[in-house]
């Protein structure tokens, strides 16, 4: 069946959350096309080419054409407006890299100081599949989080974006900062693939003899995020992810931010707190966020708007 919506999905998870998460808020059919890379897309090509792809990916890239693309990263974009030139709408998250004035709609952070444009739509943080729908389902999937003694903090870990592993300073303060603001909660805590060895194993061995759940990267069996979200009565998060500190957000719940990020993460710290969803841990109260952060339903509500879906 012909599906009016292209995803062109990068392999790495939260840039293809980015896309998807958009095209899931469109209630309307999608298919999402898998992009793998060869090594001609280090470059940064100034014109529309699917020169980037692998065989295999360029094989997945065959009409009847899609009325709508949304993709996400640098990488992507070429790809998005080679599509264009066949008479998609094109809708890109994230700095596009080249090309940005030939998209239709670019969907760019707050943090990352997008210049002002017709087709610029500024937004907090960055879109996700965290939605009021997924957040009620897994709750029901993780029914069993429920019946563990609240209040139930999540506590998500990251790490730097490039480098070997979350700082151990910070890995140590985690959970004692976490105690202290909560000293009666179960802490249902998740690390990521860049948290790194020796700091999941610093939380684990602070969680150990208090109430908890602990699911490590690459543990077996399916992943409880999305339950552990669900569930929360209040989120801690680490700087350096724009994914979860924005899917933090979408709970509703308070929000607190731990440990520094540089740059771009630093920014959409600032502004989450300045916006009334987060604070920084430490902090001297918790209050709850006025409404949950739903950017990609507004995305979506836009792409509504000039009729692209």
């Amino acid at each position: 069946m012909e599906a009016p919506v292209w995803v062109l999905a990068d392999p790495r998870a939260g840039t293809a959350a980015q896309a998807l998460g958009i095209a899931e808020r469109l209630e309307a059919p999608f298919r999402t096309v898998t992009l793998e890379w060869g090594p001609l897309a280090k470059l940064p090509w100034p014109w529309p080419t699917l020169a980037g792809l692998t065989p295999q990916a360029r094989a997945r890239i065959v009409p009847p054409w899609p009325r709508l693309v949304i993709s996400a990263g640098r990488r992507a974009a070429p790809v998005a407006l080679w599509l264009g030139r066949r008479g998609a709408r094109t809708v890109h998250c994230m700095r596009p890299g080249a090309g940005a004035a030939r998209f239709d709609l670019l969907v760019v952070g707050r943090h990352d100081s997008p210049a002002p444009a017709a087709n610029v739509m500024p937004i907090l943080g960055a879109t996700h599949r965290v939605s009021p729908a997924r957040l009620a389902a897994a709750r029901a999937e993780w029914a069993e989080l429920g019946t563990l003694p609240g209040p139930r903090v999540a506590l998500l870990v990251g790490g730097p974006v490039r480098g070997e592993g979350l700082d151990m300073a910070t890995a140590a303060a985690l959970v004692p900062a976490a105690r202290r603001h909560f000293p009666d909660a179960t802490i249902l805590a998740t690390t990521s693939r860049r948290t790194g060895a020796a700091a999941t194993a610093r939380i684990a061995a602070d969680l150990a003899g208090s109430p908890h759940r602990l699911f490590r990267w690459g543990d077996a069996g399916p992943n409880p995020y999305a339950g552990f979200l669900a569930w929360a009565d209040a989120v801690i998060v680490t700087a350096d992810s724009v994914s979860m500190l924005s899917e933090a957000c979408a709970t509703g719940r308070p929000v607190l931010i731990a440990g520094e990020a540089p740059g771009r993460h630093a920014a959409l710290a600032e502004s989450l707190c300045a916006a009334g969803y987060a604070s920084r841990l430490p902090a001297p109260g918790l209050p709850h966020p006025a409404a949950p952060l739903d950017e990609s339903a507004r995305v979506a509500a836009r792409l509504r708007e000039l009729g692209f879906a």
